[in-house]
């Protein structure tokens, strides 16, 4: 396990190829739910009380299965340019601190889980700002899934028509449109998953618990999406509201900003609120973490390179 804090620079190239390819294949697997959160998250107070498995049964009641995958294209292509960065980013900082700690006659043991929760939300932050574009491409996409239900012309015919029609109403800084709360979240639940995910596998694997096979990369990955869920849900249902709403013929809308998003979500609908989809949201980062990190942990050994 300390090799892979070792003293080697990693071979970025080929970590960011391997990341993409288990992103790609973790969003495939795991997209259904991430479309029933996208949709829970979105009813508010004004309808009827529902939960993700109503909104699951409406999905395949009026799209059938495939309308599962309304989104998927631009969720994969975010994952393209958000996982390497994320991921890579906070190992190569991460070796950058190992290295400091050695030459100051400390050891890579001594990366403290507050030092690993700092570095994954850095990297988190700057993952987000490159890929907000296709993030909001993405939930406007599975929202447009409800105006299709309505019986209504959907708003995008596909991620193209969707970037051409957002910087046209929108300008072109519209593609941004709620990138400081998709700030936050990518803050939190990166400095969730990452360092929790880090820290309990050398947890797990110094204690004897596992050897560093499947099972410690399962364990570590529950433990990584309970804590990301848990700190980033309520910056989750701030970010959707805010992604979903166009620029109205008025000029007006409903959230002024995320400040004003969040409390009026809470003066509203109360406090839990703010949580709303806390177990579609875990049961997706859960399986996403599990499918993403043993195939990538796979890749990795395939490819020669260290445990991450």
């Amino acid at each position: 396990m300390n090799e892979s804090h070792g003293h080697q620079q990693p071979k970025t190239h080929t970590k960011i190829l391997l990341t993409s390819l288990s992103a790609m294949v973790a969003e495939t697997a795991t997209f259904p739910i991430d479309l029933t959160k996208t949709r829970l998250q979105l009813h508010s107070s004004t309808t009827k009380p529902t939960n993700a498995f109503v909104v699951a049964s409406e999905i395949i009641r009026q799209q059938g299965p495939l309308g599962f995958y309304q989104g998927l294209s631009p969720a994969i292509l975010r994952h393209l340019f958000y996982t390497p960065i994320r991921i890579v980013g906070y190992e190569n900082l991460r070796y950058l601190v190992v290295v400091n700690n050695e030459v100051g006659g400390g050891g890579g043991d001594l990366v403290s889980l507050s030092t690993k929760a700092l570095l994954g939300g850095l990297s988190g932050v700057i993952a987000q700002v490159v890929a907000s574009p296709a993030d909001l491409v993405k939930v406007r996409m599975q929202a447009d899934g409800r105006i299709v239900n309505q019986g209504l012309q959907p708003r995008y015919s596909g991620p193209l028509d969707a970037f051409s029609k957002i910087i046209k109403a929108e300008g072109f800084g519209g593609l941004w449109k709620g990138v400081f709360p998709n700030i936050q979240r990518a803050f939190l639940v990166n400095m969730g998953e990452l360092a929790c995910y880090d820290h309990a596998k050398r947890f797990i694997i110094q204690n004897h618990i596992s050897a560093d096979n499947i099972y410690a990369h399962t364990l570590a990955s529950i433990m990584s999406g309970l804590s990301a869920t848990a700190l980033s849900c309520p910056a989750d249902v701030v970010k959707t509201r805010m992604m979903n709403l166009a620029a109205s013929k008025d000029g007006k809308a409903v959230y002024q900003s995320s400040y004003d998003c969040l409390v009026k979500t809470v003066r509203m609908e109360g406090l839990k609120a703010l949580w709303k989809g806390f177990f579609p949201t875990w049961s997706r980062l859960g399986p996403w973490q599990f499918v993403f990190w043993v195939t990538y942990e796979k890749f990795r050994h395939a490819a020669g390179l260290p445990s991450f």
